[in-house]
């Protein structure tokens, strides 16, 4: 029997940034939650605008071509996951 081993980089967040250039999103986890998040693929929106729950992981699996950038509003921790 194989066994599968995923492993990704990840990058916690509590502002805005961009989190990577080309690459696979994987998804966001939320820590904490009071604001929302928006996913953009360099100026193309990936995830729109949402209100992200606590203790909530978004299975988001997208090829970002240019540039990851993860736009934060409000008090939002989040860990995002990519290769």
């Amino acid at each position: 029997m194989e066994r599968v081993i995923e492993s990704c980089k990840y990058l916690n967040l509590s502002a805005s940034g961009v989190v990577a250039g080309a690459g696979r999103l994987t998804g966001i986890f939320c820590a904490t939650a009071g604001g929302s998040i928006q996913v953009m693929d360099g100026a193309r929106i990936v995830v729109n605008t949402f209100t992200p729950l606590a203790g909530q992981f978004y299975v988001i699996p997208a090829e970002i071509g240019t540039s990851l950038i993860v736009t934060i509003t409000g008090a939002v921790d989040c860990t995002v996951f990519y290769n």
